[in-house]
């Protein structure tokens, strides 16, 4: 027997989850039935959006290439990850003590 913790989580009995192939990250349908509730398992094809091993194969290899791409012309991806000066240096007319400072009476 499985039961409800506060934050609402139902632990799947081991035995259940064997039966029917449920793992770890599997998505399960709650589906209202008269007094009862069914529990439905969402198959594999669903879980992975409809894509064949190839594609999901394919669409990997690419982006590895692009990864390896980045990583080997860094210099090329510096405009992209060009950051503002640091918050130190930047004016804004009030300073990050003024935020804890602020309101209280002295």
């Amino acid at each position: 027997m499985a039961k409800v913790t506060s934050k609402l989580q139902l632990t799947v009995p081991k035995a259940i989850a064997d039966r029917y192939g449920i793992r770890p990250g599997d998505v399960l349908d709650w589906v209202p039935a008269g007094d009862t509730i069914r529990v439905v398992p969402q198959r594999a094809r669903a879980r992975n959006q409809g894509l064949s091993l190839e594609e999901r194969l394919r669409l990997f290899r690419k982006m590895l290439e692009r990864q390896r791409e980045r990583e080997a012309h860094p210099e090329e991806m510096l405009d992209v990850f060009e950051r503002p000066a640091k918050p130190h240096e930047i004016e804004r007319g009030w300073r990050r003590e003024d935020l804890y400072e602020r309101g209280r009476t002295r």
